[in-house]
């Protein structure tokens, strides 16, 4: 099968959908891997890297896309990268398709092309391996983030996490036990912050709560939301309902009653956010001012750790890549239950999961 690996080009998208190790294994399978001219520049592998593992470097966009039986991308491609697909072509990726644009959906049923969702590559017992270490990711990250915004010079309230005896910690509210919550609650936690997590699952708070001493769990009721996001320094949006935009959880009118130079910071904004008030935003201009509180709504949060987000994805995502490649798309898609799950874009048909539904 020949497969494709091209440069992102999505703002400050410095991931890429395979590295050279997962190049390798695929060339060793007697598979021929295209990739694009500095595909690999933003997480540190060089064309050389690549070549060493057995690809072949391409010059132009149009050419890894076009050759692709199976193209390997990390962002949802957008609309001129669509129409660079032969029609009948696959591509793997974090779609997140609840959120893409209406006429990105129609070119996908028109080209007939096959569009497995990363995020959506569920297993037997409900877990979702590849999206994990990328949560992973986005919680830890959403602390160091939010502890910068907080700082004066950012336009915060001049307030540290935490970890000065005689000084209240900073009070931070994290909407959604899932992976994001459980890995931003322990992030906070270790600076020194007063952490509430919220969430409508009493097994994701039993989990919390026996495994992060300190960190206080709430149920997710709107009373308790706005009960904690009221007197909240940060609020961090965690929720996930994959295949579906994430329920807005914070009005307008909550987020109003926060304190000015407060923090948003929405992790579930890649589904369409959780806070009524949330916005896509760029690593190149992160925040803005809604209702006197900072909002950081960037969606690929960890496309500026490239080499360590795109490491954590091939770790997880190449058994996945080897059964596509190995076994062919169809019969992937037919035998292989993860990745029927996963399958967003099929025979001229896009479909949405709803949790546990298809």
């Amino acid at each position: 099968m020949n497969i494709g690996i091209p440069k992102e080009r999505r703002p400050n998208e410095y991931r890429v959908g395979l590295s050279p190790a997962g190049v390798r294994m695929l060339c060793q399978h007697g598979h021929t891997c295209f990739v694009e001219n500095e595909a690999g520049k933003g997480a540190g592998f060089s064309n050389l890297e690549y070549e060493q593992a057995g690809a072949r470097i391409v010059f132009s966009p149009e050419e890894v896309f076009g050759r692709a039986d199976l193209l390997l991308k990390m962002a949802r491609p957008m609309k001129e990268e669509i129409e660079w697909l032969r029609p009948d072509a696959a591509f793997a990726a974090f779609l997140h398709l609840a959120s893409a644009r209406q006429d990105k959906l129609e070119l996908l049923v028109k080209n007939n092309i096959t569009a497995i969702a990363y995020e959506q590559i569920q297993e037997a017992d409900g877990t979702r391996p590849v999206l994990r270490p990328l949560s992973q990711i986005g919680g830890t990250m959403a602390a160091q983030t939010a502890a910068r915004l907080l700082q004066n010079k950012w336009g915060g309230r001049g307030i540290l996490l935490g970890m000065i005896p005689g000084v209240p910690p900073a009070e931070v509210a994290i909407l959604g036990g899932g992976v994001v919550g459980t890995y931003a609650a322990r992030a906070f936690r270790g600076l020194g912050a007063h952490v509430t997590v919220l969430d409508n699952d009493m097994d994701a708070l039993q989990h919390i709560s026996e495994n992060l001493c300190g960190v206080v769990t709430m149920l997710s009721t709107p009373h308790n939301i706005a009960r904690v996001t009221a007197y909240a320094d940060v609020a961090i949006g965690a929720v996930l309902v994959p295949g579906e935009r994430s329920p807005i959880l914070v009005t307008r009118e909550m987020v109003r009653t926060m304190k000015p130079r407060s923090v948003i910071l929405d992790v579930s904004i890649d589904q369409g956010g959780c806070f009524e008030t949330s916005r896509p935003t760029t690593h190149d201009n992160p925040v803005y001012i809604e209702e006197e509180v900072t909002h950081y709504c960037v969606p690929n949060l960890s496309g500026v750790v490239a080499r360590t987000a795109t490491y954590a994805f091939v770790n997880a995502a190449t058994p996945y890549i080897l059964e596509l490649a190995n076994r062919g798309i169809q019969d992937a898609i037919e035998n292989v239950p993860a990745i029927k799950m996963a399958t967003s874009a099929h025979s001229g048909m896009v479909q949405h999961f709803a949790e546990g539904k298809r």
